[in-house]
């Protein structure tokens, strides 16, 4: 039997792209997976039934993280199932570029609120809910430290989620539960593919000095890796995985 196979992990934005990857690889790990998602209810089926195939346990929660109460039944469904809940991954988020002195109202309020506030909103219930011993993992972006013109409101909401992620790893204190982030560069998934030519995404691979874009399974990976018994004496950090970008 694996060592996580009563432990339970939320994963937020799970229906596709990397959020998938990470909710198939902890059920590998023998994780049961709580499959977010805010609008994608057929993706986020067939990926709970695939992983079932296989023989792992997942269950979906439709959940927009912006809504405080939606989180909270989340959270709700969670331990009505599985008993409790052990791991977060706060995956879900939104990017839309525009450079600071174009980006509207909407703009920034969208990324606030789905970026940084969604991020806080399942902080806020995993600190009080996550059972001793769990473990969160957020996601912030290597943008942060790239500093690239049109990413302005995604990265500084990103930033915000770095900051919180340093001090909840240090309030949790006295509870064996770990706090840290994942900070991906270009990641091969639909949401970075789109509207990118060829030769974009050609040079934005040739960026690290692996000359290549990360895959959804590498950042799954990593994710794995902070959350599984050999990640645990890391505690409050931002783990860029990005191929050595910056």
């Amino acid at each position: 039997m694996s060592i996580n196979s009563n432990r339970v992990a939320i994963v937020t934005g799970a229906s596709r792209g990397i959020g998938a990857a990470i909710a198939e690889r902890l059920a590998e790990d023998g994780f049961t997976v709580v499959i977010n998602y805010s609008g994608s209810e057929a993706a986020a089926e067939e990926l709970a039934r695939k992983i079932e195939e296989k023989g792992g346990k997942a269950l979906t929660a439709k959940a927009d993280v912006s809504d405080v109460e939606a989180v909270r039944r989340m959270f709700d469904a969670a331990e009505a199932a599985f008993g409790g809940v052990d791991i977060l991954v706060n995956n879900a988020g939104i990017m839309q570029l525009a450079r600071i002195a174009d980006a509207d109202d909407a703009h920034f309020d969208r990324h606030i609120a789905i970026n940084l506030k969604g991020s806080f909103n399942t902080l806020r219930e995993a600190g009080k809910r996550l059972r001793d011993g769990g473990r969160i993992v957020n996601f912030s972006t290597s943008i942060v430290g790239l500093k690239l013109e049109t990413y302005g409101v995604y990265a500084a909401t990103k930033a915000g989620v770095e900051a919180l992620t340093g001090i909840m790893a240090k309030e949790l204190r006295g509870r064996s539960i770990t706090v840290n982030a994942v900070a991906p560069g270009p990641t091969a998934t639909d949401l970075f593919l789109n509207g990118k030519s060829e030769e974009l995404i050609d040079r934005m691979a040739k960026m690290n000095p692996l000359e290549r874009l990360g895959t959804p399974q590498d950042i799954a990976a990593a994710v794995s890796f902070l959350v599984g018994p050999d990640g645990g004496w890391i505690n409050g950090q931002t783990l860029r995985a990005n191929g050595g970008m910056i």
